[in-house]
């Protein structure tokens, strides 16, 4: 199943983005909404024919009528047994299971390896999707093992040749190994940790005590401009895309703990079937 985050996304766009998909593959695949921020593009989404939607960071239950109106299905990503249980109760057709190892915005306080059991027992037969700090084969094996259904790769699929991030960003994710679990980057997200590549912005603004909003070095600073034109303030939560200008280093570049296995940028339709024919060799030789 494919995944596309439209939190953010003009509705106009957001729809055609569904609709290309849709034209080109018969698989399944959901389009994500962060319900920290209002779902602006679901109806688009929905009527564009996106088959399943998923939610993350607030309460699904006002848009579930709306989903289940359109004919698609939804998952709600869960970061312990009692929001499973919530998911389950609320009728989610998938769950989403996030560890702490996760790259970009993070819920969980736990990690998947220790959550990811527990929600599979109390699931049944609701497939669960295991996230956070899967970069590789023997990673999504692993996950297979202790009973997903499937394997949520986000990171990984940011250092492709087709990713939407800036050059720099993937080159960084493929010449570092270090993440950090923090709120420096909260402009535009208050409060919310994110899992970061370690940079100059943060080594900096950790090296001072980690201040407050009103007190970090540099504050107010324009680190570069996004390809529109948008400035982009030191401590913003804003990761750089293609066309951005500026000190990329010092942006927030989001990454997850399956850094670590990200050493080259492949085509991802390369990367998806080389991580199958893998897990299948593991799977294969664990059976013999």
């Amino acid at each position: 199943m494919g995944a596309m985050g439209l939190t953010w996304t003009e509705p106009e766009t957001a729809g055609e983005w569904v609709r290309y998909v849709r034209e080109r593959t018969q698989g399944p695949f959901f389009s994500n909404f962060a319900l920290h921020f209002p779902p602006d593009a679901l109806t688009a989404v929905l009527e564009a024919g996106c088959p399943y939607i998923s939610f993350s960071w607030g309460d699904p239950l006002p848009h579930i009528q709306a989903v289940r109106d359109a004919g698609a299905g939804f998952g709600v990503q869960v970061v312990s047994v009692s929001g499973a249980q919530r998911a389950l109760k609320i009728g989610a057709d998938f769950i989403i299971c996030q560890g702490i190892e996760a790259g970009g915005h993070v819920q969980s306080t736990s990690s998947l390896h220790e959550l990811l059991p527990r929600v599979v027992e109390i699931a049944g037969d609701t497939p669960v999707i295991a996230a956070g700090g899967i970069g590789d084969a023997k990673a999504i094996h692993n996950v297979l093992e202790l009973g997903a259904t499937g394997a949520m790769l986000g990171t990984r699929f940011v250092a492709t040749q087709e990713s939407r991030a800036h050059d720099q960003y993937k080159q960084l994710l493929v010449d570092k190994s270090e993440t950090a679990l923090t709120v420096c980057f909260e402009d535009g997200w208050p409060y919310s940790a994110s899992r970061v590549i370690r940079n100059s912005t943060l080594e900096e603004w950790e090296s001072v005590g980690s201040p407050a909003i009103g007190e970090r070095p540099h504050e107010g600073e324009i680190t570069g401009t996004t390809a529109s034109g948008y400035e982009i303030p030191r401590y913003s939560m804003v990761a750089p895309q293609q066309g951005a200008t500026g000190n990329i280093e010092a942006m927030c570049l989001y990454a997850g703990t399956s850094i670590k296995a990200i050493h080259d940028l492949p085509k991802a339709g390369d990367l998806v079937g080389s991580l199958w024919r893998e897990v299948e060799m593991l799977r294969s030789t664990q059976a013999h």
